[in-house]
């Protein structure tokens, strides 16, 4: 583009990626209030802007494409995509980018402090403390599950799957098996198995790393195959899991807990989840070290700068 382009940003960003942008881009529109410009917003930035770079708390489906866009690019703040409409998007003519591998190492380590939260009722005993509700240490107090040496099963062995994988294994002494829909080769201290249900029926403790968007991978039938003593990870994406049969679940006692950091309709988490004491909920912290978010945004700018420059950007997912 020869002519400075405009650029919108719909959340703020940590202040070293925003100096950058700044300095690349002096004209673009950053969004300090920090509050989602929601539907309405969204609609007009993909018309008045030639760049919109929206986090994964953006809706963008296809209605929002409909008449035409000004935008050519989506730069996401994020490894996830299902919240935009990529054929809708790529219909318009709209290049979109996202920001994978530079969150692996954070989302692993939320990974596994649910599952060590879940397991020990971490959750359960701070709540207690904070209420005064503690009367001090007993016998049976807040008896929780060992996490040393009982199975892990992973559900997606990419990048984020293989870093929990390898801080189970190596760092817990956990046997490890998982499903993965491609090959994915060895991985260290793991066993594939041929499906889904074989990983839920084997494993202690279930970690979901697969993608968002479509009818949910964890349904009822699914949970049922799982053992009453084991645990359900989810740092993926909350659509992956069908919420009312989790819920169901672990009122039933059907599985022993879950850990989740990830929910259908962010920021909205419904009371029949939080009312649950064998369910620990994160406010999804996957990727919250200032390390992880400044990497990320720095992605996004590297995106965009490649794609005005008229080169094809490194991390194009439409």
């Amino acid at each position: 583009m020869s002519e400075e382009p405009v650029i919108v940003v719909t959340r703020r960003w940590p202040e070293a990626v925003q100096d950058a942008l700044r300095e690349r881009h002096p004209g673009a529109r950053l969004n300090e209030a920090d509050r989602p410009l929601g539907p309405d917003g969204l609609r007009a930035a993909l018309r008045e802007a030639d760049a919109v770079l929206p986090t994964v708390s953006d809706r963008l489906p296809a209605a929002l494409f409909e008449g035409g866009v000004r935008a050519r690019f989506l730069g996401n703040f994020g490894a996830g995509y299902d919240h935009v409409d990529v054929e809708a998007a790529r219909r318009s003519g709209v290049v979109v980018t996202n920001t994978p591998g530079v969150l692996t190492e954070s989302t692993a380590d939320i990974a596994m402090t649910l599952i060590l939260m879940v397991a020990r009722r971490a959750g359960e005993g701070e709540r207690e403390l904070r209420a005064g509700r503690w009367a001090g240490w007993g016998p049976t107090h807040l008896l929780g599950s060992e996490v040393g040496g009982r199975t892990l099963g992973v559900i997606g062995m990419g990048r984020i799957g293989r870093a929990v994988a390898r801080r189970a294994h190596f760092g817990f002494g956990m046997p490890v098996v998982f499903h993965n829909r491609s090959d994915v080769g060895d991985v260290p201290g793991a066993t594939r198995l041929g499906s889904v249900e074989e990983v839920l029926e084997a494993a202690d403790f279930v970690s979901l790393h697969v993608p968002g968007g479509g009818e949910p991978l964890i349904d009822a039938a699914r949970l049922a195959r799982m053992r009453p003593t084991a645990f359900l990870i989810n740092t993926a994406r909350g659509n992956v899991v069908d919420q009312d049969a989790l819920v169901d679940a672990l009122r039933s006692g059907a599985i022993a807990g879950a850990g989740l950091d990830v929910y259908a309709d962010e920021p909205c988490v419904p009371e029949t989840l939080r009312e649950l004491d064998n369910a620990v909920l994160l406010p999804h912290l996957g990727s919250a070290t200032l390390e992880t978010r400044t990497a990320m945004g720095m992605l996004v700018l590297d995106n965009l700068d490649a794609f005005l420059r008229g080169e094809e950007p490194p991390n194009r997912v439409a």
